[in-house]
C-alpha cells in the first residue's frame, strides 16, 4: 500500500476538512490534539445487512485508510451481531436474517475490506467481529451493566426514531444504539480504541457510543463524522444510470459497471468525487478540476477517478482489461484481446441480447435495440454505420457468419460511433 500524502500525522485533520470529510465532530480541537499526541486507535464499523458493501461504504473505507496512512491504529468492526439486528431505519422494520446467512456476509464483507489496509507493522490494522463480547452476554447483564446507562428520553430523541414512533419500532431495532454504544466501550477496553468515525446518519449512535463511555469511567474518547454523498442534482449516490445499487463485490457489480459507474460522473459531480474518493494531492485534484472545467469532453477527472478505484477495489490487471474494453468496444482496440469475462460485463453493461441462433445484421440489430425497425437497421447498413466486432456491414440481410463470434459466442454490435450493444448465442 502507498504512503498517503500527508505531511504528518496532525495534518490529517487539515486534509479531511479540505476533502470535505468532517460534519461532525464531538471537540475537534480536542480531537487535533489527540492525533497531534498519536497515534491513535480508531474504529469503523460494517454492518453485514447485504453479500456486499456498496460505493457508499467507500467513504467510511478510504476515510479509515487514510487514518492509518498518517499512522494511525485501524479497528475495523464487521458488525456479526448488531447484522443480526440492523440499524433502524425509516422506511420501517427490517426483516431477520439467519445467524448463517449473517455469518456468511461476515466473511464475504472482511474479505473485501482488508485488501484496503496494512496487517503488519507498528500501525497495523486489526479486525474484529462485535459478536465475540455481544453472544455471551445474558439477559440481566446486559440490561444491568449496559441498558442501564442509557436514558429513554436520549434514545427517543433520535431522529430516525422518532420518525418511526407513529408507524411502530420494535424494542429489538431501538436496542440498537445500546449495542453499537457497547461496542465502542468493548473496544476500548480490549484494544484501547479512543476515537470513532462513521457517516453522519450515525452520528446520534455514535455519540451514545462517547457518552457511554464516560458514563463507564472512561475519558478522552473521540468521535467524528462524514456528511452523507449526494449527487449535485439531488439524486441518490450510489446507484447506476439504470438505478441499480453499485457493489463492492465483483459478482455483483462488475469492474467493468463500477469503472463506467465512476467514468460516467457528472461534471457537477466529480471534483467533489474526487476529495472524497481519491488519494491524490490538492494540487493534483486542483489541476483534474481546472482540466474538467476548460475541457470536460476528455473527462480527466472520470477517467483518473475510475482508474484509480478499480486498481485499488480489484487489481491492476482487472483494471487493464476494463481500459481495453472500453476502447475495444469503440474499435479502439482488439476485441480478441478480451477475457470472456470482462467481455460479457462490458456487453452487459451495454446492453446483451441472448440469441438461439445467428440471425441476419438487420434482426441482429433490431432486436438488440439498435434498431426500431428491421427497415431502420437496413438504413443503418446502407450508410455505412453498422458494426459487427468493429467490421462494417454492407448487407442487412445476410446471416452473421459463425466465424466472428467472440470466445464461440459473443458478438459487439455498435451502430455509429457511439452506440453499443451486445449478442450472446446461447449454447
Amino acid at each position: 500500500m502507498r504512503c498517503a500524502t500527508i505531511d504528518g500525522v496532525t495534518d490529517i485533520l487539515d486534509d479531511l476538512q479540505w476533502r470535505g470529510l468532517l460534519q461532525d465532530s464531538t471537540d475537534l480541537d480536542e480531537l487535533r490534539k489527540h492525533l497531534a499526541e498519536g497515534p491513535v486507535t480508531f474504529y469503523v464499523g460494517f454492518d453485514p445487512t447485504a453479500p456486499s458493501l456498496q460505493v457508499g461504504n467507500l467513504v467510511q473505507v478510504l476515510t479509515a485508510r487514510r487514518l492509518q496512512q498518517a499512522g494511525n491504529i485501524p479497528v475495523l468492526l464487521v458488525g456479526g451481531a448488531t447484522g443480526l439486528i440492523g440499524d433502524p431505519k425509516a422506511e420501517g422494520e427490517r426483516s431477520l436474517n439467519s445467524e448463517e446467512t449473517v455469518a456468511g456476509w461476515v466473511d464475504k464483507i472482511r474479505r473485501q475490506v482488508e485488501p484496503f489496509f496494512e496487517f503488519e507493522g507498528a500501525n497495523a490494522a486489526r479486525m474484529v467481529n462485535n459478536l465475540d463480547w455481544t453472544s455471551p452476554l445474558s439477559a440481566i447483564e446486559f440490561l444491568r451493566d449496559v441498558g442501564k446507562h442509557f436514558p429513554v428520553n436520549q434514545m427517543l430523541a433520535r431522529e430516525v426514531v422518532k420518525a418511526r414512533l407513529e408507524s411502530g419500532i420494535s424494542f429489538t431495532e431501538f436496542a440498537y444504539q445500546i449495542l453499537q454504544s457497547h461496542d465502542f466501550y468493548q473496544l476500548h477496553e480490549r484494544y484501547g480504541v479512543t476515537l470513532q468515525h462513521g457517516g453522519s446518519d450515525q452520528w446520534g449512535n455514535i455519540i451514545a457510543g462517547v457518552d457511554f463511555n464516560r458514563r463507564k469511567g472512561v475519558r478522552g474518547v473521540h468521535a467524528f463524522t462524514t456528511p452523507l454523498i449526494t449527487r449535485a442534482d439531488g439524486t441518490k449516490f450510489g446507484k447506476s444510470a439504470e438505478g441499480m445499487s453499485v457493489w463492492m463485490d465483483a459478482g455483483m457489480t462488475s469492474p467493468y459497471a463500477f469503472y463506467q459507474f465512476w467514468f460516467n460522473a457528472a461534471d457537477a459531480d466529480i471534483v467533489n468525487y474526487l476529495k472524497v474518493f481519491s488519494f491524490r494531492s490538492r494540487e493534483e485534484i486542483e489541476e483534474l478540476a481546472k482540466e474538467t472545467a476548460e475541457r470536460p469532453f476528455a473527462r480527466a477527472g472520470q477517467r483518473a477517478l475510475a482508474e484509480e478505484l478499480t486498481t485499488l477495489l480489484h487489481g491492476k490487471d482487472e483494471c487493464e482489461q476494463v481500459i481495453t474494453a472500453s476502447q475495444a468496444l469503440f474499435g479502439r482496440g482488439a476485441l480478441t484481446d478480451l477475457a470472456p469475462s470482462t467481455l460479457r460485463s462490458a456487453l452487459a453493461e451495454a446492453g446483451l441480447v441472448e440469441v438461439d441462433e445467428l440471425p441476419s445484421v438487420a434482426v441482429l440489430f433490431k432486436e438488440s435495440g439498435l434498431a426500431s425497425s428491421l427497415g431502420e437497421a437496413r438504413r443503418a447498413v446502407a450508410e455505412g454505420g453498422a458494426y459487427v466486432n468493429n467490421e462494417r456491414m454492407t448487407d442487412a440481410d445476410a446471416p452473421v457468419s459463425a466465424e466472428l463470434l467472440l470466445h464461440g459466442r459473443y458478438l459487439v454490435l455498435r451502430r455509429g460511433k457511439k452506440t453499443i450493444a451486445g449478442a450472446e448465442l446461447r449454447k
